[in-house]
Formats: structure tokens, sequence, C-alpha cells
């Protein structure tokens, strides 16, 4: 990532809560009170993924009525997106993969970005371009903690957002490995509670993830 964030206490992404909500949101009206929701438990970062239709007016709603919030844009996998979600209020950028054209267009974007990896070669060629910060996805399929720790000795400056597979039982143990800032997953956000607006339900279990933080360096301690 080359930006700082603006107007935040923490200089990136990775360093803002232990887990990042992965939004999929097929009404926008929701994102508001969702939001809010995951903002009181403690989740301020929140990633909404461009797999439906809704995705950028539910950006823009987040970024003009949650304060609190820090909404970014995940999924994102051409120029044109990077440009929508930006123009919609995304402050960060996700991606599952890179290209050298969308690794440009994030770059001139002016915000964050993490652009995903799942091999040791492409997080070389990012280092290469000045890149640290990375996605590693899909995390359980690429080889999750055993690999991640492995690169920690010969690649110490690349940092890592876990994705894919990971849940409030692994994410400790993924929290726990120098190089990783934080996870991402969707499991504060099941579909069910947010179809049924429980947005009660989503900040308790936002809260419960805000807490593995600590639970993870719990685990560190001799």
């Amino acid at each position: 990532m080359t930006s700082p964030l603006p107007s935040l206490p923490a200089a990136s992404v990775l360093d803002l809560a232990p887990v990042v909500p992965v939004v999929v949101l097929t009404d926008a009206a929701d994102a508001v009170p969702l939001a809010r929701a995951l903002v009181a438990g403690g989740l301020p970062a929140i990633e909404v993924t461009l797999r439906t239709p809704a995705a950028p007016a539910a950006i823009r709603a987040i970024t003009d009525e949650v304060p609190g919030a820090v909404v970014g844009a995940g999924t994102v996998l051409t120029p044109e997106q990077v440009a929508v979600c930006t123009a919609a209020g995304a402050r960060f950028l996700v991606s599952p993969g890179w290209t050298e054209a969308l690794l440009g267009a994030m770059r001139g974007s002016g915000v964050p970005f993490l652009p995903g990896v799942s091999t040791t070669s492409e997080v070389v060629a990012l280092l290469e371009r000045g890149v640290r910060e990375m996605k590693f996805f899909p995390a359980q399929a690429a080889g999750g903690t055993a690999y991640l720790r492995s690169l920690a000795g010969p690649l110490p400056q690349a940092r890592f957002c876990p994705t894919g597979g990971i849940g409030p039982r692994n994410a400790p143990e993924y929290l726990a490995l120098p190089n990783v800032g934080c996870v991402g997953g969707s499991w504060m956000v099941p579909a069910d509670a947010v179809a049924a607006g429980d947005w009660r339900r989503i900040e308790e279990l936002a809260g419960a993830a805000a807490r593995l933080g600590a639970t993870a360096a719990g685990a560190l301690r001799p």
C-alpha cells in the first residue's frame, strides 16, 4: 500500500482492527445499519465486495452516513472498478489477485490497496514494485498459517491480510504470526442475520471478532 489513510490513528488498513469483515450486500439499504453494527462492535474497517450490483451504492451510503467506518471495496478486478469504487468513496481497495494494469490503477487511485497473492513469486514481484502489504488469498487453500510462517523468514518485509477459509476458531492462529496484520472473514455478517435485519446479533459477533486480537496476543506469551 502506498498512501496512508487520511485522518486515522493507524497508517495502514492492516492496523485498524484484527478482523476486516468481508461484506456481500444485495440491497444497499442494509449498508448503513450493518456498518453501524460492525463499528459498534469494534470493527471499523469494512470491505464491501463487488460481487453484487448494490456494492457501489452501499459504499457511498456507508461513506456518507457512518463516520466511524473505514469502508473499502473488495473483489476489485479491473481499472474501471477502481475508478467506480473510489468515486463512491472507498477508502481502500482489495483484489483477489493482480495484474500490471490493475496494480497501476490501484496505485494511481490515491487510496491504500491490498493486491492479492498466493505464491512466493507473486509476493516477490510486489515487493520489487514497492508494495509491502498484500491480501493472502485463498488463505486456507493456499497453505494457511504454515505457508505464511515459512514466508516470514526470507520475506519479513511483507505483511498480509489472509482471507479465505478463516473463521473464529483459526483466526487467532493467523493473527499470532509476525507477518499478519489482520484477517478477513464473513462469519460476523451471516446472511440470515443481514436478511432479518438482526443488527444486534451482528454487533455481538463483531465484538467477539474484535477481541480475537487479544486472544492471539495471549497465545504468544510464554
